[in-house]
């Protein structure tokens, strides 16, 4: 089972990364603004349409990893989102990644190996009580909303793009964490449950809030601001939720150590690959004038 759940979660970072590099294709080309009539203007660029039909299989695809593994599990996964995007990108503006960027890669994905063998998660609960929810929804979304009013008071893009992005981690961790508990209902007890729970609807309406989120940030910045703090602060919010709220179980000990050190060459990949690729914005402008 864990085996289908690693293979869903791969196709689904595959899926993200078309997503990704096309929505940044597309919030590249538009006017500095941000909110909901960001997303009305993203919605007549065809490089946009691209982008979320690539989230939509994302989104099947990572639903389906979710029923057959943990989450701390499935959701590390999605760091390889990164290297693939990055990779779709690079012919996308008919540029080779060089040397360096696969090193990069190779740092992302060996790290991504290291930490996921040293921490071994485990769990089978595919629900948790609402004594465990409030908590977790009242600490997420009050963490998301005071990272946006805190980008209302900053004029510096690199803060903007960093910490929208990392509200839209804290969200895309959320939503990872309510569509688990929502398909598993459809699993188990069929279409009629999974419409009559709140979790279904939860994801529905965070997994909103986070895209929006997501494209502020890509347009907020630099990609070496928003993706660092949006590809690890997703896979750290969703191994800390699969702990705390389905009781899920990863190595501690000595453990820790390998652990971290996956950690840090995950974070040492992911900033080189965000400098060594340039970013699609500023290409894209460039080749524009």
């Amino acid at each position: 089972m864990w085996v289908i759940a690693v293979v869903f979660a791969v196709l689904g970072a595959v899926s993200n990364a078309v997503g990704t590099a096309f929505q940044r294709k597309a919030a590249s080309t538009v006017p500095r603004g941000g909110g909901v009539r960001l997303l009305l203007t993203l919605a007549r660029r065809p490089a946009w349409a691209i982008g979320i039909a690539g989230v939509a299989c994302a989104a099947l695809f990572q639903a389906l990893a979710l029923i057959n593994g943990p989450m701390a599990l499935v959701q590390p996964l999605f760091v390889l989102e990164l290297p693939f995007a990055l990779l779709i990108a690079a012919p996308l503006l008919h540029r080779r990644l060089s040397t360096e960027g696969w090193w990069a890669i190779a740092g992302v994905v060996g790290g991504l190996a290291l930490l996921l063998a040293s921490a071994s998660p485990a769990g089978d609960n595919e629900q948790a009580s609402m004594a465990r929810w409030i908590p977790v929804l009242v600490l997420g979304l009050g963490a998301i909303a005071a990272l946006v009013v805190l980008t209302r008071s900053s004029s510096s893009p690199l803060f903007r793009a960093a910490a929208l992005a990392a509200g839209a981690a804290i969200g895309n961790a959320l939503t990872a964490a309510l569509m688990k508990s929502a398909t598993s209902r459809l699993a188990d007890e069929g279409f009629s449950a999974f419409l009559s729970t709140w979790q279904t609807y939860g994801f529905a309406l965070v997994g909103v809030a986070s895209l929006l989120l997501l494209e502020n940030a890509l347009q907020a910045g630099p990609l070496a601001a928003s993706q660092p703090a949006l590809t690890v602060g997703d896979a750290a919010v969703s191994l800390l939720l699969g702990v705390v709220l389905f009781e899920e179980t990863v190595r501690t000990g000595w453990w820790l150590l390998p652990e971290a050190a996956g950690a840090g060459l995950i974070l040492w990949g992911v900033l080189r690959l965000t400098r060594v690729v340039p970013h699609v914005a500023e290409v894209v402008r460039r080749e524009a004038g």
